[in-house]
């Protein structure tokens, strides 16, 4: 495992994750932002924007893996978007690490400390960490937010992930079926989902409800599933913006749609609460696998590992 520090005039300082057999990931220090994850074959598994692909622009950026936080969704602070634009600093990281897999992981910490301008947009006091790691077939996130100021304060948290597919109209996300939903499109109307899986075939954004810890996205024309399990973060975003939502994003190529899949592992609806020196930490792991498609269900030979494995401590 090896982890390298890139530094260019024209691109944003990123750390770069490899292991033996192939794979890679490429975290900025730009919003602590993971803008990249390449398989053994070199694929990429993380959508980006065509209007943002070099990873050049001091704005927030639009796809990889991004950190929401203290808001999520919520237009009465601006500070959750300044957050992604901050440059945090490199605490640590690890060439080589035991994984619970017996495998190596390569992996990175970083730390964000808000300046008093900052606080001036969200006045607490708080220490946020981010652990990236990766191991062959999977990469691991885990965040941590620390209180380290005199009075409680409240906040949501999300990781949100554009992930990459071949076509939006050939994806399902299982594991969501029967659960309540806010439905952003109609004033966060609450809904029960009532398909077997969820499929696309026009915009969506939706927050799905008390989630279970595993959610899988299949990709039918790839092959290729994503397994997102998740800790301390109960609830789940699924958003794709269609046409003509697309074409209104300035950071968005109008056909960026169709090759894009943004879920999140979420605590949006019940905000967590920390005393004066608290922590909270929430785990988020990704693999991604081959699968079958066969009437719409996984098969269990191949993803029964990705489902049982449990997250790093």
């Amino acid at each position: 495992m090896s982890l390298h520090i890139h530094r260019s005039s024209d691109a944003l300082p990123r750390l770069s994750l490899s292991d033996p057999g192939g794979s890679s990931a490429q975290v900025l220090l730009h919003g602590g932002q993971t803008v990249s994850w390449k398989n053994e074959h070199g694929e990429e598994l993380l959508f980006a924007s065509s209007k943002q692909a070099a990873w050049k622009s001091a704005k927030a950026i639009r796809g990889g893996v991004s950190i929401c936080f203290p808001q999520f969704g919520s237009l009465e602070s601006s500070f959750h978007r300044s957050l992604r634009s901050r440059i945090w600093s490199l605490e640590n990281y690890y060439s080589t690490l035991p994984s619970t897999t017996s495998s190596e992981q390569s992996s990175v910490d970083l730390i964000f400390r808000p300046t008093k301008e900052d606080m001036k947009m969200w006045p607490h006091s708080f220490e946020l960490r981010l652990h990236v790691s990766l191991s062959p077939g999977k990469l691991t996130w885990i965040p941590r937010v620390k209180n380290i100021d005199n009075k409680a304060f409240a906040f949501t948290f999300a990781l949100c992930n554009y992930l990459s597919v071949s076509d939006i109209s050939e994806v399902r996300v299982e594991g969501l079926e029967t659960l309540d939903y806010m439905d952003n499109l109609l004033q966060r109307k609450r809904s029960t989902e009532q398909a077997d899986a969820i499929t696309f075939d026009g915009e969506i954004d939706r927050v799905y409800l008390s989630t279970p810890s595993n959610i899988a996205v299949i990709d039918h024309e790839k092959k290729r599933t994503f397994v997102l399990r998740k800790e301390g973060l109960p609830d789940a975003v699924v958003w794709n913006p269609w046409e003509k939502m697309a074409k209104a994003l300035p950071d968005l190529g109008d056909q960026d749609y169709k090759t894009m899949l943004y879920i999140c592992s979420a605590a949006v609806e019940n905000p967590i609460v920390l005393k004066p020196m608290e922590e909270w930490r929430g785990c988020q792991e990704i693999s991604a696998v081959s699968s079958s498609y066969c009437s719409g269900q996984l098969d269990p030979r191949k993803v029964v590992h990705a489902f049982t494995s449990s997250p790093p401590q």
